[in-house]
């Protein structure tokens, strides 16, 4: 094959000085370079991004190297390959001929090949005497030889770059995770702690995560995350130690006592109310981190355990949480307790588990003396995060069951005895219903 000379494009294709530059780098291919022109194809698919190449143009190139004969490309073996368009079109699966002009274009702008274009922009070969091609125009892969070890490297840094991209994501989730459920269970468990405030730095750092983030973006805000996910853990970690582990877990469900119950005074103070033990789940955030957690409540469970309230309801019926504040407020008065001391409960608890609260004391209220004075004592619990109204529910609810089986083996036993009663009365009759009975065949 001949020398290969600098060539300007056929036609009213201009000449750059990078397409000067491709050729003169070609021209400086050391004589002994080999390379597998297959492997080379894998690295400029990798780093296509960084070549600039686009996915037509790939399958352009691939074509143009299915024209190269040999498996390797070498300095010394011709690099010039002249198919047609029309060999280049049915190789390359079909596409439209401006198509294939066009990203042969990009083929040639990215330094891929080198147009070598004859006079009359044909592509074809001259053969010399014995048959070897002594001159070709065409396209020259002279550029894939000589870059090869670049485009290695190209394409390693390129599988780095998507390695670490991949492994920030897997950070990036995995701390997600870990931070939303940390906060989560320190706002179930009712840990003290600026849940809030935790809540609120998480969304103001994922509000500047990007649908699609870069490595930089992504790792940046895994460093914030990281940073709220030490906080969040010496919080959770803190409270843990400062437990007692040894601590009875039983404390949660005790019921609720007076020790002066005959004591009918209606005033809110707490003198009268003794040693009161309810089973409202009173220490059970200072005896063990595992206590019973402060989540709401079944609407259906809590009527279930405090049906009085449905005498106060608007037509017996509560089907609402908001059916069931308006009974609450409709019992206060009846029970005792004033105004101030239903809004205190309420801004101390909350209006779903004042009125649970409430209703609860309604249901025992034959047991407390003072109603009023009894929810101000709750309400101060409740401050100090020592109050919970779910153990308090489920205290109802396992007296009602416990009642229903008492009331159960009751009636059994009253109707064997009344079955064995029966068994022992004789029955009388009339002389004359007993000759009538005589007459039809019946002996007694």
């Amino acid at each position: 094959m001949g020398t290969h000379t600098v060539t300007t494009p056929f036609g009213r294709r201009p000449m750059t000085l990078g397409l000067l530059a491709n050729q003169v780098a070609a021209s400086e291919i050391d004589q002994e370079a080999r390379a597998s022109k297959w492997q080379v194809f894998r690295d400029i698919r990798e780093a296509k991004e960084a070549l600039g190449a686009t996915d037509r143009a790939l399958a352009i190139l691939n074509a143009l190297l299915s024209f190269h004969r040999a498996d390797e490309l070498t300095a010394e073996g011709g690099l010039i390959v002249f198919p047609s368009n029309e060999q280049l079109i049915r190789r390359a699966n079909g596409m439209s001929p401006a198509t294939l002009r066009r990203h042969l274009a990009n083929l040639v702008t990215a330094g891929l090949v080198i147009r070598r274009d004859s006079p009359n922009g044909k592509r074809f070969a001259r053969k010399g005497q014995g048959g070897a091609i002594d001159q070709a125009y065409g396209f020259d892969l002279s550029p894939i030889l000589a870059r090869a070890e670049e485009f290695k490297g190209l394409a390693a840094a390129v599988q780095a770059e998507r390695k670490a991209h991949r492994l920030v994501k897997e950070r990036l989730t995995i701390c997600r995770r870990d931070v939303v459920k940390m906060i989560e269970a320190g706002i179930n468990e009712g840990v003290p702690g600026n849940w809030q405030g935790y809540l609120r730095r998480y969304e103001a750092i994922i509000a500047r995560l990007p649908r699609t983030a870069v490595r930089a973006t992504a790792e940046a805000i895994c460093d914030e995350l990281e940073d709220l996910w030490v906080d969040v853990h010496q919080t959770l970690e803190s409270f843990i130690n400062s437990q007692n582990p040894s601590a009875n877990e039983s404390h949660c469900e005790r019921h609720i006592q007076n020790s002066n119950p005959d004591v009918s005074s209606n005033d809110e103070s707490e003198h009268g109310l003794g040693e009161i033990d309810e089973a409202s789940g009173v220490g059970a955030k200072n005896d063990n981190v595992r206590a019973l957690p402060n989540r709401d409540l079944p609407l259906g469970m809590v009527v279930d355990a405090c049906p009085e309230l449905l005498t106060l309801a608007r037509d017996g019926h509560i089907r609402t949480w908001r059916d069931f504040m308006e009974a609450a407020e409709q019992a206060r008065p009846f029970m005792g307790i004033s105004p101030s001391a239903w809004q205190e409960a309420v801004e101390v608890m909350g209006p779903e588990k004042a009125a649970i609260t409430v209703a609860a004391i309604l249901q025992r209220s034959d047991r407390i003396a003072s109603r009023g004075g009894y929810l101000r004592n709750l309400t101060e619990r409740a401050r100090d995060q020592k109050f919970l109204v779910w153990p308090m529910i489920m205290a109802l609810l396992r007296e009602k069951l416990d009642a229903h089986a008492k009331a159960a083996s009751n009636n059994g036993r009253s109707g064997a005895d009344a079955a064995e009663g029966d068994r022992g009365v004789t029955v009388e009759i009339s002389d004359a219903l007993r000759k009538n009975m005589k007459k039809k065949g019946w002996e007694r």
